[in-house]
């Protein structure tokens, strides 16, 4: 299984959402450039496969599922984005505090390759099977997106947002 990741994430309350992959970015992958081509998720998403969102790509640490429906996945223009219900469990509130104050490395996702295509050095991922998506706290393989984190405050009832840009070299 390989694993990708990028950086847009936004806390609002007891939810995380973003998009763990961005369609038609070229990267740096080891030796190559790899870029996932629009409907990449497409044959995942309409199999109705249980996908699981975790903390660190940790299979112990998991924060929401497709099953149950606290982890939303949906293929987008700009790639593909998640909506997840932050569980109020040591990692769920770990995560989401890192989240809010912008210290959270990106999302990331665990993959099989269907379809690919190869031109010299350069990797199209045509059609992915899709295993997990990630809140990752480090270094994620996307760079170049946005981090942003909301939180609503309870007494003032007012939305208060903060934006942060991060320049990630791998």
């Amino acid at each position: 299984m390989e694993r990708r990741a990028s950086i847009e994430l936004r806390a609002a309350g007891r939810k995380l959402e973003g998009y763990a992959a961005v369609f038609g970015q070229d990267t740096r992958i080891r030796d190559f450039t790899e870029v996932i081509i629009p409907g990449a998720f497409k044959d995942t998403l309409a199999g109705g496969r249980d996908i699981l969102a975790l903390a660190d790509h940790d299979e112990r640490a998991v924060l929401a599922r497709t099953r149950s429906g606290t982890l939303r996945l949906a293929e987008d223009t700009r790639g593909l984005h998640f909506e997840l219900d932050v569980p109020n469990t040591s990692f769920g509130r770990d995560i989401l505090e890192l989240a809010e104050r912008g210290d959270v490395g990106g999302a990331s996702f665990g993959f099989t390759v269907k379809d690919e295509r190869w031109q010299e050095s350069r990797r199209e991922l045509r059609s992915i099977n899709l295993h997990e998506i990630s809140i990752v706290s480090a270094f994620p393989a996307y760079d170049g997106t946005i981090v942003q984190a909301r939180r609503r405050l309870a007494a003032s009832g007012k939305l208060v947002a903060a934006r942060r840009f991060l320049d990630t070299c791998l």
